[in-house]
């Protein structure tokens, strides 16, 4: 499971997460400042915690900051891709802030997991069929007072005006409904999945945590975009065309000219793309 930070496509239930390990890590980057507005809060919960668990971590963006964010403590990226705990190794090691990696399959391996002070798991509960046991289970390996920070939902990211001059307008409302319905098939494909309200402080109350809150970060990228973000945008909107069978065919070909790098209509070209997005992140504490 090295699905990290992502609003992507659902088209299908169990990604070669290897194979988009560039993907996930542009995105990670695009998204990083929520992450760090979120570590800030989490800090005031557990200001030196000696052992944190990235989660679900794929190629390390997170991990890498949370090793920024906590020099004094040692930082263990989990994931069951090898390849993108190689990933997220060199690029800690790269930043100044090495990590530890630790392979283990999501959520069969949670209960063996180390003790913890700090977890932090990003956009990784909805691709596990019982998102309820998989937070008590994520719980349990706290040390008393240690803190859980579940990253899930929040709002749909946007990245162009509602009129781009390609195309009808209102694009993006048009491809989240398709991946609200890709998003279901996806869920209910899992194993063992529990059809239940996706209600995270309920969940988090559930596994025995107390404090339980939800705190919500923008990320707000005005354009014009520098060349890093536009990177992102472009690989964000192309994920859209893995739906490209369930597409409007002149939305596909929208897509493709703004991903496409020699299109003069690219995202990386485009003066007026930017990033907005707002990502929850609902934390608790154990007894």
């Amino acid at each position: 499971m090295a699905d990290h930070a992502h609003a992507h496509a659902h088209s299908h239930t169990h990604p070669d997460w290897e194979a988009l390990a560039a993907e996930i890590e542009a995105e990670g980057e695009t998204l990083l400042p929520y992450v760090t507005q979120a570590l800030d809060v989490i800090a005031g919960g557990v200001p030196a915690p000696g052992t944190v668990l990235d989660v679900g971590s794929g190629p390390g963006v997170f991990s890498t900051a949370l090793a920024a964010r906590f020099p004094q403590a040692r930082v263990i990226a989990v994931d069951g891709a090898p390849a993108l705990l190689d990933r997220a190794r060199d690029r800690a090691t790269a930043a100044g802030n090495p990590i530890d990696t630790l392979r283990t399959d999501l959520p069969a391996g949670f209960a063996d997991l180390p003790a913890a002070d700090l977890i932090w798991t990003a956009q990784t509960m909805h691709h596990v069929g019982d998102q309820g046991a998989a937070v008590a289970a994520l719980a349990s390996r706290l040390n008393p007072g240690g803190v859980l920070a579940v990253a899930e939902g929040g709002l749909p990211s946007r990245f162009l005006p509602r009129d781009i001059g390609l195309g009808r307008p209102g694009l993006a409302e048009r491809l989240d409904a398709l991946q609200a319905v890709g998003f279901g098939e996806m869920r209910a494909a899992l194993d063992g999945t529990v059809d239940a309200p996706e209600d995270w402080p309920a969940l988090l109350r559930a596994a025995g945590l107390r404090d339980v809150r939800a705190r919500t970060f923008l990320v707000d990228r005005p354009a014009p975009l520098d060349d890093g973000a536009r990177r992102g945008v472009a690989r964000m909107l192309g994920r859209y065309l893995r739906m490209a069978d369930r597409l409007d065919p002149d939305d596909a070909e929208v897509l493709r000219r703004l991903t496409d790098p020699e299109d003069p209509q690219n995202v990386r070209r485009r003066p007026d793309a930017f990033v907005l997005a707002a990502r929850t992140v609902y934390i608790g504490t154990a007894p």
